[in-house]
């Protein structure tokens, strides 16, 4: 073999190596959410924990799912992705359960569970951490992208940001231009 073929087969070995690597972290945005409600479950009994609004952005790569709150792109919390054929939710009007678009994921980092349920209209997410009898759930609803300000206020006045109740207005901050 000749230097030249070498290192061709050196280049392609690389690429192959290396490709999972470089597109681990391509993770695509797929909406911002904002927190609706957080409540601490705790044996029988359910107590609301005052909390002011808080923006997440979500993203994926397809096999993992990244929250992180806007504004702190250093810190987040990446759950692995193991239902993504839909969500069962009751009705409002009660009956039978219905099937929305939507994916289930874990994470289970220094002992502390995750649960994440994420559809275009929601997000829960339910935390047990591993040496409590605590459990808590935070509910998010759907909030418009910051990318696009503009037709925010018209979308988001024509049930773009919907929950199973109301809706929600998103933070001045997700409003602004980037």
């Amino acid at each position: 073999m000749g230097r030249r073929t070498i290192i061709w087969i050196f280049y392609i070995v690389t690429c192959v190596i290396l490709s999972p690597v470089a597109t681990a972290e391509d993770f695509k945005h797929v909406g911002d959410y904002l927190l609706k409600s957080h409540f601490k479950l705790t044996g029988d009994k359910l107590t609301q924990i005052p909390t002011k609004p808080i923006a997440f952005r979500v993203f994926t790569d397809g096999v993992r799912i990244k929250v992180m709150t806007e504004g702190d792109d250093e810190s987040h919390t990446t759950f692995d992705i193991y239902r993504s054929d839909g969500i069962g939710r009751q009705r409002q009007g009660g009956g039978a359960l219905e099937v929305v678009p939507g994916l289930q994921a874990t994470s289970n980092t220094g002992g502390v569970i995750r649960h994440l349920r994420l559809s275009r209209e929601s997000m829960t997410l339910t935390t047990f951490p591993g040496v409590s009898d605590q459990t808590i759930i935070s509910y998010s609803v759907a909030a418009e992208p910051k990318s696009n300000p503009e037709s925010s206020a018209e979308a988001h006045s024509s049930s773009a940001v919907k929950s199973e109740t109301s809706a929600v207005a998103p933070p001045p901050s997700l409003l602004k231009k980037p």
